[in-house]
């Protein structure tokens, strides 16, 4: 598998259309949730595609949260390929993308059925209790990123 930091048009056109197949489609979630601003090569988000045999697998996008903490957001995997590792590999290059730019830490919100996986690469929940986001139930996780060094 492949591991591309998006910096061209086609490259974030394949992230959109992995994603809206995941939210959009499968998830339901309304396509004016889930592109926005940040969905531009000119925003401060970096957007991260996984590709296998040229084939979009996975893609995610970090923007800063605060100084030192970087969100993860839009982590989407291709339905058919859950469960392959194409989630653990999207997150490894989003947790060392934000090392290297000097993040200590890492937060997501994630949905509820995924919140093993998460707890799996090592986040903690911090919310007090789960949080609707474009209708699906969430925790907000944390994971220290300065273990990583």
């Amino acid at each position: 598998m492949n591991v591309v930091y998006v910096n061209n048009p086609e490259q974030l056109a394949q992230c959109l259309q992995l994603r809206s197949e995941v939210f959009v489609v499968e998830q339901k979630v309304p396509a004016e949730l889930e592109i926005d601003e940040l969905d531009s090569l000119e925003s401060p988000c970096r957007h991260i595609l996984v590709l296998d045999e040229g084939e979009p697998v996975a893609a995610a996008r970090m923007k800063a949260y605060d100084p030192q903490t970087a969100k993860m957001q839009r982590v989407a995997v291709k339905r058919e390929r859950r469960g392959s590792g194409c989630g653990r590999i999207v997150m490894d290059a989003l947790e060392r993308l934000a090392v290297e730019r000097g993040f200590a830490y890492s937060i997501l919100d994630a949905q509820l059925q995924a919140q093993p996986f998460y707890e799996r690469l090592g986040y903690e929940v911090v919310s007090e209790e789960p949080f609707y986001d474009a209708g699906i139930l969430h925790v907000r996780m944390r994971k220290r990123l300065t273990d990583r060094l």
